[in-house]
């Protein structure tokens, strides 16, 4: 019998109070938000802190971070929210238009979130005359950090489950969704936790990624820790796709791995390898722009 891991039994909600009539919780998944924006946030001062990491002038003062905080909140809210309602459900939600901004339910967008964060620096930079590049290159640099608290509350919501999978550390996530394997499938329904591979390559990997960059230097160079945040992103989100489950809506009986562009039976892009490969591109632009003018100046 093939050997799995069962699903943690982890409350999705902390703390939930009834009053009224009305259930009301603080759940690990608005925790996660709240975690990694403000440890992202005390990450970016301690940065602009050091100006010798920036070539001797930091892209802002630290206290600056504290409204940088307040658009990176409006970026990744509103742009995760409306990047799921375009990117995975605009057909629902142009049926229900009343629940587009009905966050609570469920249902938000790495690459939406990106977009909006990504208006957020612009913004902010323009509004207060910094370097837009150097104001990315210090969200980019704190951004794993959410991402590493987000996909961890994805496991505890038992939501954003992987594939099918016999490997020991597959994990029997609860739901009849989750529970549900192919016809020809033996044994129970265990499946990748690619919500902690993305943790980790997403999020501790690529953190530790843009850490080394920076002690060698890459502040100095705008545009370069922004760079290396896309491609980092964007290639382990592309090869973790493999182990992830494909969103339901894109999946049919003749497109079992859910792709949203096809190159023939098996071989297609899922909607999260789409979205990411433009960051891919752009992000091999600004690593390739940074390096030029650090050139021209020498």
């Amino acid at each position: 019998m093939p050997l799995f891991l069962p699903f943690p039994d982890i409350d999705p909600a902390l703390v939930s109070v009834t009053l009224f009539g009305h259930e009301l919780a603080i759940r690990w998944y608005a925790l996660a938000y709240i975690a990694g924006l403000l440890l992202g946030w005390r990450y970016v001062a301690a940065l602009c802190r050091r100006p010798a990491l920036w070539g001797g002038t930091a892209p802002m003062r630290p206290e600056q971070a504290d409204d940088l905080l307040t658009w990176m909140i409006l970026g990744v809210i509103l742009g995760g929210r409306l990047g799921y309602v375009l990117f995975y459900q605009p057909a629902y939600f142009a049926a229900h238009p009343g629940e587009i901004l009905a966050v609570w339910q469920g249902g938000m967008s790495f690459h939406g979130g990106f977009l909006g964060v990504a208006a957020g620096v612009i913004g902010f930079s323009l509004k207060n005359r910094l370097r837009i590049l150097s104001v990315g290159d210090a969200v980019s640099a704190a951004a794993p950090i959410g991402i590493f608290f987000g996909r961890v509350a994805n496991f505890i919501n038992a939501e954003l489950w992987g594939r099918p999978s016999t490997a020991p550390w597959a994990v029997l996530f609860p739901g009849e969704a989750a529970q549900t394997c192919p016809p020809d499938w033996t044994g129970p329904c265990a499946r990748h936790p690619s919500q902690l591979y993305e943790a980790g390559l997403e999020g501790l990997a690529l953190f530790l990624l843009l850490f080394l960059a920076i002690r060698a230097g890459a502040l100095a160079r705008p545009g370069r820790v922004f760079g290396l945040f896309l491609i980092g992103y964007a290639l382990a989100r592309v090869a973790l796709e493999g182990f992830r489950q494909a969103d339901a809506q894109f999946l049919t009986p003749d497109n079992p791995h859910g792709h949203v562009i096809r190159f023939g039976a098996e071989w297609g892009l899922t909607m999260g390898q789409s979205l990411s490969l433009p960051m891919l591109a752009v992000g091999v632009l600004l690593v390739a722009l940074s390096a030029r003018r650090a050139r021209s100046r020498a």
